[in-house]
């Protein structure tokens, strides 16, 4: 997931541009650059990190008053100097950086070049500036024009920032698939793929929606679309805060949001859960719980930490409003021409609202009919706007690329969607109603404990760093903590990890374990606390190495684990909440021992807003 910051106005704009790409770093990419302007222009690009690119701007003493920067994650073309952003035209006239994937690019590229334009660079990006300046030269058009021709040329997915020399006072940014919020200042504006590069410059921002085109220039903005319909910029204020998006003495920003979680689940609940704690008020749900309740199937959708999150909630909703579920991948469901009947209830889950497979599927899913109900943390983003209704999580912003309070959070959110319907059905009663949600509001201090863990985790750690494979075992509502517990060590320790039901090691991956592969069960007690005891003793009899996160007190696994962590005691619909928290500690500190950049893993991105 590139990022994207550009400025215009009258300050100085390489240190704004330099300190907003320190800010995308987390969002993944391998190389960096930026374009100044200052009567004339000048482009910086490096393969590599943005303190590689600083060093080159600083060396330079060039600035200027309008700029823009870009971290790139590669796809088309390997990542070095030539393929990195910005990218130029053929005679030098635009100046552009994108984030997305321009799919028709290949044809273009040979009408381009069939015309005697040349290119340097791999990148679809090089030919859509070629395209713009081509129809700019050919046309004998203003840049806007250009552009607007270009942008409905082109197929994919775009976020752009794009300068044209001749016309240097402003700035061009257009939108369809890839988010770009303007931030408004005063004498100054801002375009950046996210607010985290501009919240301390202003909290007075714009979301673009698809097929906008906007043209900024310092103290003037025009919102139009790209068939030329004028619209009226929507200001909103951003509920953002500087040091959300700093470590604030925390070494990485996983840790922190790690220790973030009892906060974040508050938040999540707060101002939802009536004073007495008899109900659950979703205000986003409000005009659709009826019709949630009357269902006769819900399809949960999402990718990555979301989807196990989603496998959760269907434990929910079919334990507490016998609704049958379907948790799909939303990277299938969007090319498997899913059977989708009047009646059903999509849940769409995503951190980021940007996540491309599930944004695709949300609007394939509407257009069959479907009411689709979103559940994202990002406000402004594009998924809760493409959704009928929803819920937002209220995590903050989360920084690291393996998530952890948004997983938590997503799973708060389904909870109490499953039980204000459960109760509206009468599947739950008044006082097990009740009992619930007293218990969830619990959660946030038991939380707290369960982070007393850490140092014992950390101990852990240094006995399993080296390890090369693990195996992740949970049954029921613990299943799908296992998945999320396996995926995290894998992200950022880069050891694989697999999650299984533990009543399906018998079927395969029994035949793996021996001494040296370590197994983390997940056993806190439930109504399958007896069968995951039997799996335990046969990984014991085959030599495994056992590391159980069990309830405090437990005594029984106590006797036959290699390795315990306890969690407090909590409903078993709860469980997952406390149960991956060790296993988020456990897969940070190892990656940490190992030399793992764990904000930032390798080939990976924080939200994939491209497929």
């Amino acid at each position: 997931m590139c990022g994207i910051i550009g400025y215009i106005g009258s300050k100085p704009a390489r240190e704004i541009i330099l300190n907003g790409l320190k800010r995308l770093e987390y969002r993944g990419y391998d190389s960096a650059g930026m374009a100044l302007v200052n009567g004339d222009t000048k482009i910086f690009k490096c393969k590599g990190r943005v303190k590689d690119l600083e060093e080159m701007v600083n060396n330079s003493n060039f600035d200027g008053t309008t700029g823009m920067g870009h971290t790139r994650w590669a796809t088309h073309g390997e990542p070095n100097e030539l393929n990195a952003h910005p990218q130029v035209s053929h005679k030098g006239y635009f100046i552009v950086v994108h984030n997305g994937i321009i799919e028709n690019y290949a044809r273009l590229k040979r009408h381009l070049e069939g015309r005697g334009v040349a290119f340097t660079s791999q990148t679809d990006t090089e030919v859509l500036a070629n395209l713009i300046e081509h129809l700019y030269i050919e046309g004998d058009l203003t840049a806007e024009q250009a552009i607007t021709l270009a942008l409905n040329r082109v197929e994919g997915a775009y976020g752009l920032v794009i300068i044209c020399t001749k016309e240097a006072d402003k700035l061009f940014a257009a939108k369809k698939g890839s988010p770009l919020v303007i931030g408004v200042g005063e004498g100054e504006n801002f375009i950046a793929s996210d607010a985290t590069p501009i919240v301390e410059h202003t909290q007075r921002v714009i979301y673009l929606n698809d097929d906008d085109l906007a043209i900024i220039k310092k103290d003037e903005l025009i919102l139009k679309t790209i068939r030329i319909e004028k619209i009226q910029p929507v200001v909103k204020e951003l509920d953002l805060k500087i040091g959300e998006i700093d470590k604030e003495g925390y070494p990485h920003f996983m840790l922190k949001e790690i220790f973030e979680q009892p906060r974040a689940i508050h938040d999540t609940f707060r101002g939802r859960i009536l004073p007495d704690y008899s109900g659950v008020m979703l205000g986003g749900l409000h005009n659709e719980l009826e019709t949630m309740s009357q269902a006769e199937r819900i399809i949960i959708i999402a990718c990555g930490t979301s989807w196990h999150a989603g496998l959760i909630g269907e434990y929910f909703f079919e334990e507490y409003t016998r609704i049958p579920v379907e948790v799909e991948y939303a990277s299938e469901f969007r090319y498997r021409n899913p059977i989708i009947k009047k009646g059903d209830i999509v849940i769409a889950i995503s951190q980021s609202g940007e996540t491309a497979d599930t944004l695709a599927a949300v609007k394939l899913a509407r257009e069959k009919g479907a009411k689709v109900i979103g559940i994202c943390n990002v406000v402004g983003s594009s998924i809760p706007r493409e959704t009928d209704a929803g819920v937002y999580t209220h995590a903050g912003p989360e920084i690291g690329v393996a998530s952890t309070k948004a997983f938590t959070t997503q799973v708060t959110v389904l909870a109490m969607m499953a039980f204000e319907i459960g109760h509206l059905k009468g599947i739950i009663s008044d006082s097990f109603y009740k009992e619930l949600i007293t218990e969830l509001v619990s959660i946030p201090g038991k939380i707290e404990k369960t982070l007393g863990v850490n140092e014992k985790v950390i101990e852990l750690s240094k006995i399993f760093q080296n390890t090369h494979n693990a195996l992740y075992l949970g049954r029921g509502y613990l299943f799908p903590v296992a998945l999320e517990g396996a995926l995290k060590l894998k992200e950022i320790s880069y050891i694989h990890a697999e999650g299984y039901p533990a009543a399906e090691m018998k079927h395969g991956p029994i035949a793996l374990i021996d001494e040296n592969m370590p197994v983390v069960v997940v056993a806190t007690k439930d109504d399958t606390y007896g069968k995951i005891i039997n799996n335990i003793q046969e990984i014991k009899a085959r030599k495994g190495v056992v590391i159980a996160i069990v309830t405090e007190g437990d005594d029984i696994i106590r006797k036959m684990a290699d390795h315990i962590l306890e969690v407090p005691e909590t409903l078993p619909v709860f469980s997952g909440l406390l149960a991956v928290i060790p296993l988020q500690l456990l897969s940070y500190h190892i990656a940490v021992l190992r030399g793992c950049n764990v904000d930032q893993p390798r080939n990976l991105a924080k939200s994939v807003t491209v497929e």
